[in-house]
């Protein structure tokens, strides 16, 4: 049994692993248990590592830091690489409006924890705790212990309790997830808000904004009679994709070298703000009169994973003048986009191709459609963004007041990297899609081992800190949480923005997701996780921003 006391109590790799991995499997699945439809979710991990530390689990301390920061870097870069895409985008319709809100959010938090900390003398690394905690931000625990670990390296004899940081999250986290519920209900029962009616509401308001709608032009302008097809999408770019043409009840293929005649109707795809221009440029125009194709021609949907595609505009690659189909429309990162000649196709967007069936076959070995090639993660590119956000997160840039350089750090370089690459989506040759069961692995994993060893590392001293007055950090936390979402929440409600939305700003500005699972459980709308989206990326970088600049001006 020698053996299993050197496992359990020895000072070396497999006892590290073993206690990681040990928290890691009891956390989660402590995560999955639903109270009041509330989940503690990966949070679950904190907890279990805490109260395993304080019945006497010890792991190195170096060890425990390497595989926490390697975590945290995981995580961030899977969160940047993905919600990349939509992040300009987010900022079109109302994004501006909603990030203002999760801003102010932001804002007022940061402003009630530095107030907190003037009056009652709270010591800098349990504030900072204390805030990531109460707005359920990991990230921004993990930027503030990098800012401590390097103050404790240039300042030996003013060397601050780092584990102090992961106690202050841990004791005001759990208020922070039900605080964030409680004012969504107090929010709903003071405005006496109707679900359904915001439903309804928000139906209306989609059904009558941009998107992408199956269309129907009968063609009357005698201008174009004798043109070709090649002619006339340079005439409608961006404004009509071709997908068939009716010509005596019989449907053709409108191939570029194609000659439109008189009576011809075009089947095609478009967006609702482009149909008074083509009523104009074509004739006349019906919406949502979408037919299933039949006779010779197909319709089929395939997955782009040939790298020789990737990288090349539609107009390069040529599909509607090689062959008698034409790319209709192309699905990328959970949106529709609606394609023109300088589209460019990148590995993972799914296309929709109407053409004849006996080239369908040709179509596809050129586009790739390979579940194996799409489930290959792309890892050169990972690694390349991960030392590239490294780099960036180490240049110290100065701030008036701090009394040292701030720093993006181990979560914010590879952050903002992430989000730059994912929006760009390649350089060069290099690629940087992941798709989303590697992402989800990489996120998953990353924050877990990051929680897990947190909260091994603080919870040695977490009960003792509990019973010598900590509980009112409990209290500190809560207000940190509800003040500034009552207040915020109660002004976008008086300016009559969709209570769904407010919903998903709200845990989108505390980045939480027990909270965006709760507000999902109101209706099946994608309001919620819309508003999240949008406002996730701003407000993920500037918790991580905040959690260093709380301690620097407090240390």
């Amino acid at each position: 049994m020698d053996f299993l006391v050197e496992l359990f109590c020895g000072d070396g790799l497999a006892t590290a692993l073993i206690y990681i991995s040990l928290t890691a499997f009891l956390g989660i699945l402590l995560g999955k248990v639903s109270i009041f439809k509330v989940r503690l979710g990966v949070a679950g991990v904190l907890f279990v590592g805490i109260i395993l530390a304080h019945f006497g689990a010890r792991v190195n301390g170096s060890m425990l830091h390497f595989a926490q920061e390697f975590g945290l870097i995981l995580f961030v870069y899977a969160i940047g690489i993905n919600v990349g895409p939509r992040f300009f985008a987010s900022l079109r319709n109302d994004g501006l409006q909603l990030n203002a809100f999760a801003v102010s959010i932001v804002l007022l938090g940061f402003g009630i924890a530095f107030a907190l900390h003037k009056v009652l003398g709270i010591p800098p690394a349990v504030i900072t705790g204390i805030m990531c905690g109460a707005v359920t931000n990991t990230p921004g625990l993990g930027a503030a212990r990098q800012v401590v670990t390097d103050f404790n390296a240039t300042h030996p004899a003013e060397a601050v309790d780092a584990n102090m940081l992961g106690t202050g999250y841990a004791v005001a986290y759990p208020l922070g997830v039900l605080g964030i519920i409680m004012t969504m209900i107090l929010i709903r029962s003071v405005f006496r808000i109707k679900v359904s009616h915001e439903v309804d509401k928000y139906n209306e308001s989609i059904a009558t904004g941009n998107q992408v709608e199956s269309v129907v032009v009968k063609i009357t302008n005698a201008n174009l009679f004798g043109k070709t097809i090649e002619f006339i999408t340079d005439y409608v770019d961006k404004e009509l994709v071709f997908s068939r043409i009716e010509r005596n009840g019989e449907f053709l293929v409108p191939t570029a070298t194609f000659i439109l005649e008189e009576g011809d109707i075009v089947h095609g795809v478009s967006d609702d703000k482009n149909v008074d221009n083509l009523r104009i440029k074509l004739g006349d125009v019906e919406i949502g009169q979408k037919r299933d194709v039949d006779g010779d021609l197909v319709m089929r949907r395939f997955l782009i994973t040939n790298k020789k595609v990737a990288g090349k505009t539609l107009e390069q690659l040529g599909i509607y003048r090689r062959y008698p189909a034409n790319i209709t429309r192309i699905y990328r990162a959970g949106t529709q986009v609606l394609p023109n000649k300088r589209t460019t196709l990148e590995i993972g967007d799914a296309v929709r191709v109407v053409g004849r069936k006996d080239v369908m076959d040709e179509i596809k070995a050129e586009l790739g459609d390979s579940i194996t090639e799409w489930s290959h993660p792309n890892i050169v590119p990972m690694f390349m963004g991960i030392a590239l956000g490294l780099i960036v997160g180490a240049i110290p840039f100065f701030i008036p007041g701090l009394p040292a350089p701030a720093k993006l750090g181990l979560a914010g370089g590879p952050l903002l990297i992430a989000l730059l690459l994912g929006w760009k989506g390649r350089i060069g040759s290099m690629n940087f899609y992941m798709n989303s069961g590697a992402n989800m692995v990489l996120r998953e994993m990353g924050i877990t081992l990051f929680l897990a060893c947190v909260g091994l590392g603080a919870g040695g001293n977490f009960v003792k800190t509990i019973l010598e007055g900590g509980y009112m950090w409990v209290l500190y936390g809560f207000i940190i949480t509800v003040v500034p979402l009552i207040i915020v929440g109660s002004i976008a409600r008086l300016m009559k923005v969709n209570y769904l939305k407010i919903c998903g700003f709200m845990a989108g500005a505390m980045t939480d997701p027990p909270a965006l699972e709760y507000s999902n459980s109101l209706s099946s709308t994608h309001a919620q996780s819309m508003a999240y989206a949008t406002v996730y990326p701003l407000t993920m970088f500037l918790r991580i921003l905040f959690g260093q600049t709380l301690i620097l001006i407090t240390l």
